[in-house]
């Protein structure tokens, strides 16, 4: 039976606004008495406004958060921006207490919360090695016996002499992580430090936390890459406005989190309102997962997607055809275009679908642009929509996918699953 080495019930943090106190308690003592005479700050900075007047005003950075973690699990912790993720890493890491709540951690936490956490810019990367391996409560036999794997796997060899203020942010980083992932604690703290690392590097960091799991050691891993969370985690949180939002696998927990995002389940016109012209009105946009009807604005990367387009038709015998521009990052990375017009002999209401094969689409967020037109003799839009219907793919690692075993972003915005053959020719160049 697996025990608890992380045990946190109702924990909450509250920070209060704005500068504390003047820095002498002279100082502190005018400005009491300043406001109990109703006076203004007499050392407020002229021509300074106190916004909203918030000085003294608390701020809830974690409210009533309780959940455990057992040996062994890699616990991913995800959340927007402000949601309370590092703040509790910080009070785990002991690096502030909380307001309220208990923590109880068994075992030698090592910490990665930002980029040279521990390192001192004057000295050497040799010496910042032995004085973060103090830090963590080893003796400098542990630390010699690791310190050729450290600086192999960080691959600053040629730098290790050098004082660290001399190193770039990515030097930094890759050697501060090689140490604490490398000095073997119980528990590995991760704060998304690893943006500052090229791709191959965060690869490798990703690799040895999936290693040090593997071994019985826990991981907190704070990201944003949900990719990377669904590879290495079996399990996260979700954060939201400092309150545990959702406790469950890594899968169900990126999926709602996604969900989450501002993003339309498809888009409906009213007739009158729609898109279009007189002879020709787009109704409804919307993108659903083969085999249902619902829409879906959150999708995985293995579904099968089918993009329905709703529209009325107000003469008989129109002849033009649908097109889609997928969007990402601003950029079309495809289009899908009806290959002949459709002859509409009919008024009325019509459905077109067009099918987007799974395995096609990489993980991130698209927009969907729809025009429906004639190009028989002279070029006539009769609907021209910009970001009619925006959706976000995701991986959940749970099939196969062109990705692989590479957690880490790719770049591109189509990913088609494609085979590759390596056979073995000769012992010689040619």
């Amino acid at each position: 039976m697996l025990v608890n080495v992380i045990s946190i019930e109702n924990l909450s943090k509250a920070y209060q606004l704005g500068v504390i106190g003047t820095g002498t308690f002279f100082g502190d003592l005018n400005r009491w008495w300043a406001r109990k005479l109703g006076r203004p700050d007499p050392y407020a900075k002229i021509g300074v406004k106190d916004h909203g007047n918030r000085i003294g005003e608390m701020i809830q950075a974690l409210d009533d958060v309780s959940f455990t973690v057992k040996k062994g699990e890699a616990l991913g912790i995800i959340g927007r921006n402000g949601a309370g993720k590092s703040t509790l890493l910080k009070i785990l890491s002991q690096v502030t207490a909380p307001t309220s709540g208990v923590v109880k951690v068994k075992g030698r936490i090592a910490s990665l919360l930002e980029v040279g956490t521990g390192f001192h810019p004057e000295l050497t990367g040799r010496e910042n090695i032995y004085l973060n391996g103090a830090i963590l409560g080893m003796n400098r036999l542990e630390v010699a016996r690791k310190f050729d794997e450290i600086v192999d796997f960080s691959g600053v060899e040629k730098f290790i002499d050098t004082p660290v203020k001399r190193y770039s942010s990515g030097m930094y980083v890759r050697l501060a992580f090689a140490v604490a992932a490398h000095l073997e604690p119980d528990i590995l703290v991760v704060d998304e430090v690893l943006a500052v690392g090229d791709a191959e590097f965060q690869k490798k960091c990703l690799g040895k936390m999936g290693s040090v799991a593997d071994e019985g050691r826990t991981v907190l891993f704070v990201s944003h890459n949900m990719s990377a969370i669904n590879r290495l985690c079996s399990r996260a949180i979700l954060l939201d406005a400092g309150t545990l939002i959702k406790d469950g696998t890594a899968n169900e927990v990126t999926a709602q989190y996604l969900q989450g995002a501002d993003i339309e389940e498809g888009r409906r016109w009213a007739l009158e309102s729609a898109p279009g012209n007189e002879d020709l009105k787009l109704l409804s946009v919307k993108l659903t997962r083969m085999g249902e009807n619902s829409a879906a604005s959150v999708v995985e990367v293995k579904d099968d997607l089918i993009l329905e387009l709703e529209y009325f038709v107000k003469k008989a015998n129109m002849r033009f055809r649908c097109n889609a521009l997928f969007y990402s990052l601003g950029v079309c990375a495809f289009a899908s275009i009806e290959p002949k017009e459709t002859l509409h002999e009919k008024a009325g209401r019509y459905i077109s679908k067009v099918h987007i094969p799974a395995h096609l689409l990489a993980e991130t967020e698209y927009t969907v642009s729809i025009s429906m037109f004639s190009s028989l003799g002279v070029k006539q839009h009769f609907v021209k929509v910009q970001n009619a219907l925006n959706f976000q793919v995701f991986d959940s690692m749970t099939a196969p996918s062109a990705r692989g075993d590479y957690a880490e972003n790719l770049v591109s915005a189509v990913r088609p699953m494609l085979d590759w053959e390596t056979s073995y020719t000769d012992s010689q160049p040619n």
